[in-house]
């Protein structure tokens, strides 16, 4: 007996958090999808509770008789009758077919209460209506299991219909002679109107909750979609945990800056709106190749644009991805010329080394790099030649084995000196790096 036991308990513990479960996404977006699941929850744990109910009490009356008194018979059967209507509702309930018809188990479980405990006790031509036990029911109904109102509505009009047409086949009379037809009416008028008006509103105030919440939710999405479009997810995750200060140190990262030549020139000679359309169309595509090799896009001045490898995530070939991103943007850019005539150039700057990565300030802030590494990068932009791509001594240190560069010489850095540089032209032959990989071992 002790394992049965064993085995209900422990399939009940497993049963019960499923109804504490949080709504998933479609949940959280449709509002019949939450009810039906919401309903289904409620129902479950209406049929459990009514069965321990049940069980338990005929259990006490068993004990009851036990003793010695025998006028419970009846009682218990229909208790027992009721608990094993509860238990089959509630396997019906965990089918397929149940889950989706759940307005039939509703209506098992209400009149498994309110019929079968109307089932006359005895042979005793009088049956007198359970008005408190229907109010208890009803009442318990439409707090415990909100389910819709016309099948509120309907669930007690079937227990009065059961019970006149039980008390006409028993007695040939709708009422006993003793009971007011008209305080009887009044009563069950009363008790369907307050239980039926209880739901109807539950309805009402759920609905606009839940819409109330899925605006809420749709807003706080759009957010968090607008911080994730100007910052890095990890760094937007920290943001909204109201971390205070946000900055990190990087060993060794790999920058760029790209500017297009002359096009403070070109916009004297177009609309405003042509040159934010230029411009847009410009970036648009530089983005796209930033997301594509997995860079992070900094910011963009003017028709300057600056994008880096190597954060906020680590990754081993940050100077490898900007050299690609380069090259394509380049290419980018002569597609583009071909679509709209234009003969747009960029100048093009990279340089690797460490940085500071962070947010500052309270409003309109943005995620930026701070240190030598920028500043370098931003003068092998500024003092590039136009259409090609110039790289520091260190980038082309970390590059030389897989890519094909020119040397420039040395020319002098603001602020820097004299500093090496050498021109991008390509990516070796795979034949070439694994020649040079060969000679290195």
């Amino acid at each position: 007996m002790k394992k049965p036991v064993g085995k209900f308990i422990h399939q009940f513990r497993q049963w019960l958090p499923t109804l504490l479960e949080a709504p998933s996404e479609v949940e959280f977006n449709n509002y019949w999808a939450w009810r039906r699941r919401f309903l289904y929850k409620r129902l479950s744990l209406g049929l459990g509770l009514g069965l321990l109910y049940f069980s338990g009490l005929t259990g006490l009356y068993l004990i009851q008789m036990m003793l010695g008194d025998r006028s419970l018979n009846a009682v218990v059967f229909k208790n027992l009758l009721t608990a094993l209507s509860m238990a089959s509702w509630l396997v019906w309930l965990q089918l397929p077919v149940g889950k989706r018809q759940q307005a039939i188990a509703f209506l098992g479980l209400s009149w498994s209460i309110t019929m079968l405990t109307n089932v006359p006790s005895t042979l005793d031509p009088v049956i007198i209506p359970d008005l408190k036990g229907w109010t208890i029911t009803f009442f318990a109904q439409a707090t415990i299991i909100p389910f819709r109102w016309r099948l509120h509505l309907l669930s007690q009009l079937g227990a009065y219909a059961f019970f006149f047409a039980t008390s006409w086949l028993v007695s040939q009379q709708f009422l006993p002679a003793n009971i007011s037809a008209t305080g009887f009416l009044f009563d069950m008028g009363w008790i369907c109107l307050m239980s039926t008006l209880v739901v109807y509103l539950y309805e009402r105030l759920s609905k606009a909750e839940f819409q109330t919440r899925y605006r809420l939710r749709q807003e706080q999405q759009r957010s968090e979609q607008l911080l994730l479009n100007i910052l890095p997810p990890s760094i937007a995750e920290r943001l909204l945990k109201q971390q205070q200060t946000i900055a990190d140190s990087f060993a060794e990262v790999t920058v760029l800056f790209a500017d297009i030549v002359g096009f403070t020139q070109l916009s004297t000679q177009m609309s405003p709106s042509e040159v934010v359309n230029l411009l847009n169309q410009v970036f648009s595509r530089f983005d796209e190749l930033a997301e594509y090799h997995g860079l992070e896009k900094i910011k963009t001045i003017g028709d300057s644009y600056m994008v880096v490898a190597g954060l906020p995530q680590h990754r081993i070939d940050h100077a490898s991805a900007i050299a690609q991103m380069a090259l394509a943007m380049h290419q980018a850019l002569k597609q583009l010329n071909t679509q709209t005539g234009h003969m747009l150039e960029i100048r093009t700057g990279i340089h690797t080394g460490p940085v500071v990565a962070g947010i500052i300030g309270l409003k309109k802030f943005a995620y930026d790099l701070w240190g030598d590494t920028v500043n370098t990068a931003s003068r092998m932009e500024s003092q590039g030649l136009p259409g090609e791509i110039q790289v520091s001594e260190t980038t082309y240190e970390c590059l030389k084995q897989q890519y094909v560069f020119e040397e420039r010489g040395s020319i002098v850095i603001k602020g820097k000196g004299e500093m090496n540089t050498y021109l991008l032209r390509g990516k070796c032959a795979p034949e070439a790096i694994a020649v040079e990989q060969t000679n290195l071992i």
